[in-house]
């Protein structure tokens, strides 16, 4: 199967609230960050974020199948903040995420710098995300005794030398 993005509609964003309390429900469950985390918003949360124009919102495909969604965000010309991505329980550790980052880096191939962040303890994400090309920034967030939030992010006209 190939992996694409597809851009979701406003009637979808049900669909992305659905998928996105199934995919971090156990980040929710071990770090109990109802503030901060996405299986937390509602769909009104994520309506308003679909209304604001420089955000856009994809599903992540394998065929014809949603696996996943991500949020892109705009912060300038050249910038674009990922915030969250996701790919849904039955779907991880098959590379998936990866093949997805590419995907938006394709899509996006005449911006220079990608955003994003994600949970230091989480180690597989951490790596994941390096793995990909991306560097911490050296700003974190502790939000709780166990969970601090770190940010990346990833020049793209640098990494394609």
């Amino acid at each position: 199967m190939s992996i694409y993005i597809k851009l979701a509609d406003f009637a979808d964003c049900q669909k992305i609230c659905d998928m996105q309390r199934i995919a971090f429900y156990d980040i929710l469950t071990r770090y109990r960050d109802y503030d901060t985390n996405p299986a937390c918003e509602t769909v009104e949360v994520i309506q308003n974020k679909f209304r604001q124009p420089f955000t856009k919102y994809y599903f992540i495909m394998n065929g014809n199948e949603k696996i996943g969604a991500v949020r892109i965000v705009e912060i300038d010309d050249n910038t674009r903040r990922i915030s969250p991505l996701f790919i849904l329980p039955q779907f991880q550790n098959y590379g998936y995420a990866q093949l997805a980052m590419k995907c938006i880096e394709e899509t996006y191939k005449n911006i220079s710098c990608f955003t994003l962040d994600t949970i230091k303890q989480e180690k597989k994400l951490c790596y994941l995300y390096e793995k990909l090309g991306y560097k911490k920034t050296g700003r974190e967030e502790q939000l709780h005794d166990n969970m601090t939030i770190v940010f990346y992010e990833k020049n793209l006209k640098n990494s394609q030398l």
